[in-house]
């Protein structure tokens, strides 16, 4: 498969002006585009990424996470994409890891694949290590097939996917239902080994809220 054809890399942002462009400029090599989809920051983000390269997709207020990957997953089918890589746009996620998603992803076979942090406490806060845990089991559970990491927002997907997606969700619990959708529409999930660096960056979920959310979104669809 010729990735810098059929290969878009979608970076959902919001107040990302920081960062935005060396995530940018690192991804570019890899794919055709490079859409970022500005979710109503309040900050240069969209500007700056467009002054390196990218294709903005704004919203015009701060809808979350799986609102952007909505609209992003639909740039990408309506342009004809085969493949969409996400990403995050706080630095988190290394560009040099890309190509090993891609690798993995041809030699596969799978509908998509997901960058698997090493998940320990010498590299991973506390918080987001006993959360990751917790919240893949259960969705390892939803999907009927195991995901190590199903907080991970570094994927590469089959865009014949997103018919699949039902996206009930639009926050940080939007990236366990796609999961769910994909595995129960008959894709097979797999996962490839990345690094991910905490540093400077300031997480956009909220603890409490977020995980309130991601409780309704598991037993909804415990019953579905």
């Amino acid at each position: 498969m010729d990735f810098k054809k059929d290969l878009l890399i979608l970076i959902p942002a919001y107040n990302e002006a920081r960062f935005i462009a060396a995530v940018v400029k690192g991804a570019a090599p890899y794919a055709a585009e490079v859409a970022v989809i500005d979710d109503g920051s309040v900050d240069a983000t969209g500007e700056v990424a467009e002054k390196v390269g990218a294709t903005v997709v704004r919203h015009p207020a701060n809808k979350g996470k799986g609102a952007a990957l909505q609209t992003g997953f639909k740039y990408a089918s309506d342009r004809g994409y085969q493949t969409v890589l996400t990403m995050d746009g706080d630095g988190q996620h290394r560009p040099e890891d890309i190509a090993v998603l891609l690798a993995h992803y041809q030699k596969s076979g799978a509908g998509m694949v997901v960058g698997c942090r090493s998940r320990n406490l010498k590299n991973m806060p506390l918080d987001r290590f006993v959360t990751n845990w917790f919240t893949s089991v259960l969705v390892s559970f939803l999907a009927r097939q195991k995901v190590q990491d199903s907080q991970s927002g570094f994927r590469v997907m089959d865009v014949r996917i997103v018919p699949s997606l039902s996206f009930s969700t639009s926050h940080f619990d939007a990236e366990s239902e796609i999961l769910v959708d994909a595995s129960r529409a008959g894709f097979k999930i797999t996962e490839a080994p990345i690094q991910t660096v905490y540093g400077l960056e300031k997480s956009k979920q909220n603890p409490w809220r977020d995980t309130i959310r991601f409780f309704r979104f598991f037993f909804r669809r415990l019953f579905k």
